[in-house]
């Protein structure tokens, strides 16, 4: 029992919310209470969840030493010794297996998205997560792979590429915040902790977070406006505010020092973060399916 607890503490359970980008295509394609491509979609999760988590415990068998070394990430299973490496490394075979094999039954194209995103993390983990600015443009290339393996699994009428975009200038945006709170938690330790904080400042990163949330609002205040499949009212623009308070409440906790976890994590504590994020989701429901 008590490795079972610590494998699923490694899977990282409470990290499966950033695999509902996968759900995009369905909303955002006016196809949410359809059942046939509902129930694909639901399908295509879990198997993201499998693969994701897989990848989680390849990652934390790689960084398993310099895991130890950090004043939280020393409590994870792997690195306390909770977890035997070879359990670990059992779990994560078994899990990629799983995810692919039923992910070709599901759809072949799907399956390719779940080996795409295998592969890139598995390059990531044992050489670009070291590389300042690539480490963090490939995190953002799985939430992408997350947006386009969703559009696999239902015949597509009215997806916006514009969501392409955004999703990779927002997880840019995730991305640089999170090196940003892990040199302010580890200050001048940083580097030892993770030699890829060694090419990073706090000015470097904060230019980088501007850069990408500026651009992030911007562009989706564009596809409001602009993208083909949205009412004609403009009534999309409604949801702005919260995609801009949602960009600015991240910032602020990054900021004073109250988020040095990953983003998801974050937000799955900050009450305000989850109000925005339900209001924001109600209000394309509304827009989508209701005016």
């Amino acid at each position: 029992m008590t490795m079972l607890k610590a494998l699923l503490k490694t899977m990282r359970l409470r990290q499966w919310t950033k695999n509902g980008f996968v759900f995009f295509a369905l909303i955002f394609d006016k196809q949410l209470f359809l059942r046939e491509p509902f129930l694909r979609t639901i399908a295509g999760f879990f198997l993201f969840c499998l693969i994701s988590s897989a990848v989680y415990l390849f990652n934390d068998i790689s960084d398993m030493e310099a895991d130890r070394k950090h004043p939280e990430k020393k409590h994870r299973p792997i690195a306390s010794g909770e977890l035997s490496v070879g359990a670990a490394w059992g779990a994560a075979l078994a899990l990629a297996l799983i995810s692919l094999s039923l992910g070709y039954l599901l759809a072949p194209l799907f399956s390719a998205f779940l080996a795409a995103y295998l592969i890139i993390n598995i390059v990531y983990s044992r050489w670009l997560k070291h590389v300042p600015i690539l480490d963090v443009l490939f995190v953002s290339t799985g939430f992408v792979l997350r947006v386009g393996a969703g559009v696999t699994l239902i015949t597509v009428e009215r997806f916006s590429p514009w969501l392409y975009v955004i999703t990779t200038l927002f997880s840019l945006y995730l991305g640089f915040g999170k090196r940003r709170a892990e040199i302010s938690l580890l200050e001048e330790s940083a580097g030892s902790h993770r030699k890829v904080l060694d090419g990073y400042t706090l000015p470097l990163l904060d230019q980088f977070i501007t850069i990408v949330s500026g651009m992030t609002i911007v562009t989706y205040a564009l596809y409001t406006f602009f993208a083909e499949n949205l009412p004609a009212n403009h009534s999309m623009m409604l949801t702005i505010p919260f995609v801009v308070y949602g960009i600015f409440r991240y910032l602020q906790l990054i900021q004073t020092g109250h988020a040095a976890g990953a983003p998801d994590e974050v937000a799955l504590k900050d009450r305000p973060l989850q109000i925005t994020v339900t209001l924001w989701m109600l209000t394309v429901l509304v827009i989508f399916y209701f005016s």
